[in-house]
Formats: C-alpha cells, sequence, structure tokens
C-alpha cells in the first residue's frame, strides 16, 4: 500500500494584494518620471524612468529634497505660484527648467498632484514629468518660421489672403489689411474674386494643390471714398491644409484654400489709361461730328417733310374738287421736294459698325466724365461720383455706350446751365439691381414737369424752343442705344429737385 503526500497548495492572491502589486509594476514600468515626496517635498520614492531622466538613482534620490532637480533658469514666481496650488490641494501643471546628475540641464513638463490623508490633509505630493527638451524646440522652431513667413508676407507690397472655398479669409497680409482700410473696412477678397468669376464666365481651373486657379486677371476698383479707380493683377492658386481633427488622424485628409494674390498695378495702367482716353477723344470727337451731322440732316428732312405733308394735303384735296390750274404745279413742286427728303435721308452718314464686347460701365462713365470735365468746369458744375466698387461685364457696343451717357450728361448740364441758376450738382451713380446695372445721372436743374417726360424722347424735343438752339436728337438717340442694349432709359424727379435719368441695362452673355 503505497501512501500518498498532499500536493502543495498556493493560496491565491486577494485583491488588494494583486491591486497594489499590479499598480506597483505599472509605477515601475512606466515611461514617465515618477516621484512620490512628502509634504515637504524630500523623496520618497522615484521610480526607473526617473533615474533614466535625471540621472539620480532611488539610492541617491531618496531622502534628498525634490529641489535638487531645480536651477536658476527658472523664475521664482513659476514656483512659488506652484506651491500656492498644490497646498491649496489642486493639481499644478507647467514647465521647469530642471537639472540632471550631470549638470545638464533639460525642460521638464510637470504635473503636481496632492495625495490627500483621511482628514483631508495633505501627505504626499505625487510629481510626473517628462523631458521635452526636443519638443520645446521643434515647437521653437515651427514658430520661428511661422514668425519669419508672416514677417516675409507681411513685409511684401501685393495684397495677399487665404480663404476658404465659402470665401472666407483665413490669414492676410498687411497689405490686404490696408486695402480693406481703404475700403471702409470692406472684405476687398469676396470683392476681387466676384470680378474674377465674371471675368473668368466658366469658373476656376480644378484643385490641385500647388496649381494656378487663375492667373493675372486685372480687377478695376471704384471706390467712392477713392479719387480714381485702382487697377489689381490678380492670381490664385490652390493650397492644401492638413486637417486637425481626430478622424484625419491615420487617414490623410486635406482642405482646400486659395490664395488670392492681387498686385497693384495701377501706376502702369493709368499711364496705359491716358493714352486710351486720348485716343478715345479723337475717336468720340469723329462719332460726336457725325452724330451732329446725322441731326443735322435728320433735322432738315425732319422740318421739309412738314410743310411736304401740307402740300400733300393739298394736292389730294384739289384732286376731289376737279382740275385746278395749280394742282400740277402742286404736284411737280411736291414730287421734288419728296425727292429732296430722300436725297436727305440718303446722305445720312450710316453709324459706324461696333463690335460687342464685355464692358465695364463704371470705366465707360468715367471715361464720360473726362470727356465732360470742360464742360462741366465751364458750366461751374459740381460733379459727384459715386460707382458700386465693382460692376459686373455687360455684352454691349462700349463707344455706343458711351455715346448715351454723354447724351444724359450733357443734357443735365444744359438743364443747369440757366442764367441765374446757383445750384449746379451733376450725381451719377451706378449699381447692380435684379440682374442689371443701374446708372443714375441727377442733375439739380429746374427739372421736367411730369408731362414732358415722355415727349422729352422724341425726336428734336426741346423746353427751350424760344433761344433758337438747335433741338437735336440727343435723349431720342441714347434712348436707342439703351434699346439696342435690351434696356432703357426712365425721367425721374431727382431727390433733391431737379431731373434724374435712370439707365437700366440687363446683364447679358455673349452667345
Amino acid at each position: 500500500m503505497t501512501s500518498t503526500k498532499p500536493s502543495a497548495r498556493v493560496a491565491p492572491l486577494s485583491a488588494d494584494l494583486l491591486a497594489s502589486s499590479l499598480f506597483r509594476a505599472a509605477v515601475e514600468q512606466a515611461d514617465i518620471a515618477i516621484s512620490i515626496t512628502d509634504a515637504r517635498a524630500v523623496i520618497e520614492y522615484v521610480n526607473p524612468a526617473f533615474t533614466r531622466t535625471t540621472g539620480y538613482s532611488a539610492a541617491e534620490a531618496v531622502g534628498r529634497n525634490q529641489s535638487i532637480l531645480s536651477n536658476k533658469t527658472t523664475p521664482p514666481d513659476v514656483y512659488q505660484a506652484m506651491w500656492r496650488q498644490i497646498t491649496a490641494c489642486e493639481t499644478w501643471h507647467g514647465r521647469l527648467v530642471n537639472c540632471r546628475r550631470d549638470g545638464s540641464r533639460y525642460l521638464a513638463d510637470l504635473t503636481v498632484t496632492p495625495v490627500l490623508d483621511e482628514t483631508g490633509g495633505i501627505s504626499h505630493f505625487l510629481g510626473l514629468h517628462r523631458d521635452v527638451t526636443e519638443l520645446h524646440g521643434l515647437e521653437c522652431a515651427v514658430r520661428n518660421q511661422k514668425a519669419l513667413i508672416e514677417s516675409v508676407v507681411d513685409s511684401a507690397p501685393l495684397v495677399m489672403a487665404l480663404l476658404s472655398l465659402e470665401d472666407r479669409v483665413a490669414l492676410d497680409n498687411q497689405a490686404y489689411k490696408a486695402l480693406m482700410a481703404d475700403l471702409g473696412m470692406q472684405e476687398p477678397a469676396p470683392v476681387l474674386l466676384e470680378a474674377v468669376r465674371d471675368q473668368l464666365g466658366s469658373g476656376f481651373g480644378p484643385f490641385r494643390p500647388g496649381a494656378y486657379a487663375f492667373v493675372e486677371q486685372q480687377v478695376r476698383l471704384d471706390c467712392p471714398l477713392w479719387h480714381s479707380p485702382r487697377w489689381y493683377a490678380c492670381s490664385g492658386v490652390w493650397v492644401a491644409a492638413d486637417r486637425s481633427d481626430a478622424d484625419a488622424f491615420y487617414e490623410a485628409r486635406s482642405e482646400p484654400y486659395l490664395l488670392l494674390v492681387a498686385n497693384d498695378v495701377t501706376r502702369q495702367t493709368v499711364e496705359q489709361e491716358k493714352a486710351r482716353v486720348a485716343a478715345l477723344q479723337a475717336v468720340m470727337t469723329e462719332e460726336v461730328r457725325q452724330q451732329s451731322l446725322r441731326e443735322s440732316l435728320a433735322a432738315a428732312a425732319y422740318q421739309i417733310e412738314g410743310p411736304l405733308n401740307v402740300i400733300d394735303s393739298v394736292v389730294t384735296l384739289m384732286g376731289r374738287r376737279g382740275c385746278d390750274p395749280a394742282q400740277a404745279a402742286l404736284t411737280e413742286a411736291l414730287r421734288a421736294g419728296q425727292a429732296a427728303v430722300e436725297a436727305l435721308k440718303s446722305a445720312l452718314p450710316p453709324p459706324p459698325p461696333q463690335r460687342s464686347t464685355s464692358v465695364n460701365l463704371n470705366e465707360v462713365v468715367r471715361d464720360v466724365l473726362d470727356l465732360s470735365a470742360y464742360a462741366c468746369l465751364n458750366a461751374g458744375v459740381t460733379v459727384t461720383w459715386q460707382p458700386q466698387l465693382v460692376l459686373l461685364m455687360l455684352t454691349g457696343a462700349p463707344t455706343r455706350l458711351r455715346i448715351l451717357l454723354k447724351a444724359l450728361v450733357d443734357n443735365a448740364i444744359e438743364a443747369m446751365n440757366t442764367k441765374g441758376w446757383r445750384q449746379r450738382e451733376l450725381t451719377i451713380t451706378s449699381r447692380t439691381s435684379d440682374g442689371s446695372i443701374v446708372i443714375d445721372v441727377a442733375d439739380s436743374g429746374p427739372g421736367l414737369d411730369t408731362t414732358l417726360r415722355l415727349r422729352a424722347f422724341e425726336p428734336f424735343f426741346t423746353t427751350k424752343k424760344g433761344r433758337g438752339q438747335h433741338l437735336g436728337t440727343g435723349l431720342a438717340s441714347a434712348q436707342q442705344i439703351a434699346v439696342e442694349h435690351g434696356g432703357g432709359i426712365e425721367l425721374l424727379e431727382a431727390p433733391g429737385g431737379g431731373c434724374l435719368a435712370r439707365v437700366s441695362l440687363p446683364l447679358r452673355r455673349q452667345a
């Protein structure tokens, strides 16, 4: 009979013992420096990571004050703030310049948490810290690079802005801020982009980081606060910015932005404008001469047709009453007169052919004001020009549109150029409204009676017949030009009295 020896049994670890053992193992193996001190900051425990970070072994650190790591580089008020907070039973977090055992310094990211006893008093302090010297260096490098880039961008004489796809400004430079101040704190970027989109018609180029969305698109700004317009050559570059949300940590995601760069080319453009206006002066002078000739011949034909109509009526009446010896003579005179009228009409020079193109009506108004400057000065007329900052382009004949607006301006100057009339102010405004561009030409003259506003567009109509002036077809021709462009002219009473001519021209695209 063999006897069996009972096998040894291992008692299971209690939950408290297991938790204590697991906690100690976790602290020992943690990759962050951990130290426990008493309430006077005397070290009672350090883990291996503390030794790796500071160079002090457990035997060298335990029993010594935590101040062995202190360095005079850290300002005293930082330590004072830390002690005020932890002695108030609050956790403190901050950065200190610490000193290793070998005398080398490092930047420590430190968290100190008070450990309370059963009575609520502070029995110990738990310190967790890690060496963030390298991280701090990278942060400084990023800040320095950002500061250098901002310094370069701000010193650049170019208007620059980084925009989201919704045209919201994310970043801008000093030149952009200066332009915004010049515009009365209106954001320039949406205005410039709207003008560029209008010019391109088909929109920006496809999004490709580093690729141009558009290049050197010239935009004209007419601000009422400025004495003259400005021109900007605008370019856009697509930029991709990495997203910073948690979902984009493993799966790279980027957001598209548009870098808008606008170069002020006003100085160069002004010189070109001077040459253009000088050439335009010659063209308009010839056009006005031709228009005056057409009006004179048309007026002569109009004046002759009146008596001829009377003769025609008399001849018809004579024919009904029977043979009259004078009928033949009158009939011959009527034929001769009608032939003369036809000869006059055939002599009318045809309007020069006009090619439709994209037209900026702000530019057209400015041209007309330049061409009418002498007439305004001679009549003592003060001109106020209140343009919309940027007008969308419309399709039309620029010379014909200049003739239209010049006729309205000339008519307004003539209305105010009355002997004894003191208030002589001409106000011109431009704006976009309901898919049309509206130009208001308002004078402070005597105004026009309601019953005469429709007749004003009749050929050769004038309210100054008694003065022996040439009647002309100015407003009739202007209305015809407006109709050619799908719009019209309306005569209204100006807000301060006088007459307001409102031109409405629809925005249209070339087919």
